[in-house]
This record gives structure tokens, sequence and C-alpha cells, in this order.
């Protein structure tokens, strides 16, 4: 085991530490004060943190941190930010069965539920998600993933054809195919991703709806729905890629985003989608709109 940590000046930068640490593969992010600043009871609504933090991510010892740390700088510079990483080794325990312990069931929208092993789904009818934390990123416990889970309980996609672009641990690919989507593609370009994406299908018995390939390998296609959980810096460069997926007047949801750079997003866009809602929670928003019928 190793632990990566990063010291940011201003609370905007440490939320895109946070995100970039979890996207590559963190199995926890934890935030600390790192001047030692008192923090006053919140009004309501808002969430307190440090102006200076220290974001720091635990990761599994495979594969070497080495790899992990130029995976998770070539992550940031997208956004145009070059952190200093102090890498650490940590001794080894079950830090996933630790995990666990607070891993409980949780509910998305109506129907929508994530459940780990041990537990019963609390409701039997529901669409339940069977997912215990692993090394991917996506279980629903980052607000990121959790507006993109609402979106879909709302927006059920039965019948459809979809791509989750940046698929993680295939949480959101597995949602679609349960809420009733005809074929999913599952793009990621981390192999332990696809893996994961694979193996929570089997478990979920969707797997032989589900097809995973790193974003290469993805078949030229357009699908009724692009659903893409990833940072806003990646969300620009793909806007090309990502409008050229979708079917005229197919639906594209996009999250990962903080609210100052809703604009920009939408701006990469603003040629090919039109924009329809938003939804916001801790500070991260979730677009929805549609491909314009030229």
């Amino acid at each position: 085991m190793f632990q990566i940590t990063l010291t940011a000046s201003d609370p905007d930068m440490a939320c895109r530490y946070e995100q970039a640490l979890e996207a590559c593969g963190a199995l926890s992010v934890t935030l600390s004060d790192a001047a030692d600043q008192p923090l006053l009871e919140p009004g309501p609504g808002e969430t307190p943190i440090w102006q200076q933090v220290v974001v720091t991510g635990l990761f599994d010892g495979q594969p070497e941190s080495t790899q992990v740390g130029q995976r998770i700088l070539d992550t940031l510079a997208t956004d145009g930010l070059t952190p200093k990483l102090n890498v650490e080794t940590v001794p080894e325990r079950d830090w996933v069965r630790a995990w666990m312990d607070d891993f409980k069931p949780m509910q998305f929208g109506d129907r929508l539920w994530i459940c780990p092993s041990e537990y019963q789904p609390p409701e039997a009818d529901a669409v339940n998600i069977m997912l215990d934390p692993g090394l991917a990123f996506g279980t629903g416990t980052h607000p990121t993933t959790a507006l993109c889970l609402r979106w879909l309980d709302a927006h059920a996609p039965a019948g459809q054809q979809v791509i989750d672009y940046g698929s993680g641990s295939g949480v959101l690919a597995i949602a679609t195919l349960l809420l009733g989507a005809t074929r999913v593609v599952a793009v990621d370009n981390d192999p332990q991703a696809l893996q994961a994406s694979q193996d929570n299908a089997e478990r979920n018995h969707v797997v032989e709806r589900l097809q995973v390939c790193a974003p290469d390998t993805l078949p030229a296609q357009q699908v009724d729905l692009v659903i893409a959980n990833i940072l806003a810096g990646p969300l620009q460069q793909l806007a090309p890629v990502l409008s050229a997926l979708l079917k005229p007047g197919g639906q594209l949801v996009l999250s990962g985003i903080l609210i100052e750079q809703q604009e920009a997003v939408e701006q990469a866009y603003a040629d090919t989608i039109e924009w329809l809602a938003v939804s916001e929670e801790q500070g991260w928003i979730c677009l929805e709109g549609k491909r314009k019928v030229i």
C-alpha cells in the first residue's frame, strides 16, 4: 500500500485534487487542514473547508506508485495544474474491509439502490446494483456519480443504446442496463477499470449486454445516450468525440464538473449540443443536453 499527498492552496484546487485521486484508483481520499485554520459554524447548505488543504489518496500496491503518480499529474495537467506529489509507503491492512464497515446501501432517486454484498437489498423490488468498493472509481459515494445515478433513475434509458465514457467501476453502465438499456459500451483508458466493469456486470447478470473497450478501440457508431463522469478538462477536449457518438436528438449527460466550470464546458459543445438542464450537489454539477438536429 502507498499514499499520495498533494497540498492545495484553495478549496477549488482541493476539489480538483480529490477527484483526480479518485479517478486514478484511490481506495479512499481524505482532506485535512494544512495551516491549522479554525472553522466556524457553517451556514445552511454550506460545506466547510480550509483555505489550505492536504489531500491524501490511499492506493493498492499494484500498479507501482510512480505509474499512479504520473497518471495523476497527467490528469491534473488538463486543468493546467502542476502540483508536487509526496509518495509514502503505508503498512498493509485490509483497507477495503475497513471501508466496507461504513459502506451501506444507498438510494438514488425513487427506485435505484447500490448495495454491498454483505447486505440484503432494503427494497427487494427496487433496481438493485450489487457493488463493493474496489480499485476502480465509482461506488456512488462521490457527488458526481450520485448526480448521474439520480438522472438515470429519473430518465430510465429503456430500449436505448448507451455509451458510458470513463466507466470506472461500471456502476453507471450497470445502472443503465438494469433500467432497460438494450446495449451499453463501457469505455475507459485504464485496463483495471475495464476489468472491474466486466466483473461487476457479471455479478449483476447484465454482462451479455455490455461491451468494454479502450477509447482507441471504440467502434464507430452513434447511440441514443452518452454519459461521461470525468473531469472538466477532458470533457472539453472530448467534445468532438462525444458529440459525434450521438444520434441527432440523442442525449448527453456530463458530470465531474465544478459549478464555476459550467460555462467553459457548455461552450466546448455549443456547436452540436442544446443544453436542457443542470443539477447540483456539493459544488458539483451534472449537465443534460441533446444533440442538435441540423
